[in-house]
């Protein structure tokens, strides 16, 4: 059964959001506040968490932060600000998705269908993380599509682990350059593109469902096109 964890500091919110997600047989757990939420992730299986941004204390975008920290488990904003720059902001933190209040049952439970579908389609097995025909090695830093070797530079197998290993997170330029090249390259975010680019070229036209350009942000490995 699909587990959900409810984050919201409202306990009405709370109880009507369960009572949405009970209706189509979703399990759910409840947490009022970032650091209760946290502590949950961390003794419970949880397939998803609805994240309330406007919460006292830690607020929904410092504990989508936390959690991306040790955790690839899809996250869905709710909350009352429907400002651009706010859904950006949750989305370049890690966020899978972002509804804005009020909400129906109906699209809350079509949106979390939808980021189940994406975040499972990857799966990981031994030292191996499959996707569909993209199967990426570990151990041996072996890549192959379709049972056909892919060959690829470090820098190249790195990006695409990195991806892999975190499907449908956004990763800005800066994010990709800090966690690939380390924080003293002293090259600019430009490299980054070109090694994206040389990338899609050798996974050939696999590469556009696979690894996505996310406009004014940065890159994401997703697979909902």
């Amino acid at each position: 059964m699909t587990t959900i964890l409810i984050v919201d500091d409202e306990q009405p919110m709370r109880e009507l959001v369960r009572i949405m997600l009970q209706k189509d047989r979703l399990k759910t757990y409840e947490a009022s506040n970032g650091q209760e939420a946290l502590d949950l992730l961390a003794q419970l299986d949880i397939d998803l968490v609805l994240l309330d941004v406007m919460m006292p204390g830690k607020d929904g975008f410092e504990v989508c932060a936390e959690i991306r920290e040790i955790s690839n488990v899809p996250v869905i904003f709710l909350t009352a600000k429907d400002a651009n720059e706010d859904k950006v902001h949750g989305l370049r933190l890690g966020g899978d998705d972002y509804i804005v209040k009020p909400f129906s049952g109906e699209e809350l439970v079509a949106r979390i269908e939808a980021v189940l579908r994406r975040a499972g389609a990857i799966h990981q097995t031994s030292s191996n993380i499959h996707y569909e025909k993209l199967i990426l090695d570990e151990i041996a830093r072996k890549v192959t599509y379709d049972g056909k070797r892919v060959s690829l530079t470090m820098k190249e197998f790195d990006l695409l682990h990195l991806f892999m290993k975190h499907p449908n997170i956004v990763y800005t330029r800066e994010q990709l350059l800090t966690q690939i090249w380390s924080h003293d390259y002293e090259g600019g975010t430009r490299t980054v593109d070109t090694h994206i680019k040389t990338l899609r070229l050798k996974l050939g036209k696999i590469a556009s469902r696979y690894i996505q350009t996310v406009w004014g942000i940065g890159y994401r490995f997703g697979c909902d096109q």
